[in-house]
């Protein structure tokens, strides 16, 4: 009976000590997987929600719409869209606290792959008038005419003419590294 008592007691404390490694290895475990989560998963699990962002020139805000690999989408309570180059954003405020899962295969992840160079080239392709806000605090108006590989070439003209030569008034080229977000015109009222 002595034995049985001794080796009773031997695995209450075995146990006990496993228990207290793993309740100390447990905070490690949880920062390894914070370390591992990107700005673009915790975005995803804001979908949905009002964001404030703070980004060179000009704080931003808006629905949060969709996230890219170096762009999020927001939409602001006019009915316009918001593309955002993500590498400008120095802050982002209203997160919740979800964060979604990395990304892998399945339906809509191929417009999350594209870039911020891709989605630019839909709003050249679609002629969309923008307002492509810089990190100097300024702003261009007009139409993408063309998406090269590190830059983006805009045809200027007011956002209430569409683009024809007469209303075009400079065609500016501006590097990729210099825009904050392109933000789409005012749906027309009609």
């Amino acid at each position: 009976m002595r034995w049985e008592q001794l080796f009773a007691d031997l695995e209450a404390q075995v146990a006990e000590q496993e228990a207290a490694l793993e309740q100390a290895e447990e905070p490690s475990r949880t920062r390894a997987e914070h370390g591992r989560v990107l700005l673009a998963d915790r975005l995803r699990g804001a979908v949905g929600h009002e964001l404030s962002l703070r980004c060179p020139g000009t704080p931003l805000a808006g629905r949060l719409v969709d996230v890219g690999v170096d762009w999020l989408l927001l939409a602001d309570g006019q009915g316009r869209e918001l593309l955002v180059a993500t590498a400008q954003v120095t802050a982002v405020g209203g997160l919740t606290s979800a964060t979604a899962p990395a990304s892998g295969p399945g339906p809509g992840e191929v417009a999350r792959r594209l870039d911020l160079r891709r989605a630019l080239r839909g709003l050249s392709r679609d002629r969309a008038a923008v307002s492509c806000l810089l990190t100097d605090g300024g702003a261009l108006t007009g139409t993408v005419d063309r998406v090269g590989a590190d830059f983006v070439e805009l045809a200027e003209h007011p956002l209430d003419q569409p683009r024809r030569r007469a209303a075009v008034t400079a065609v500016r080229a501006v590097p990729l590294t210099a825009v904050v977000a392109v933000r789409t015109a005012l749906p027309a009222v009609g």
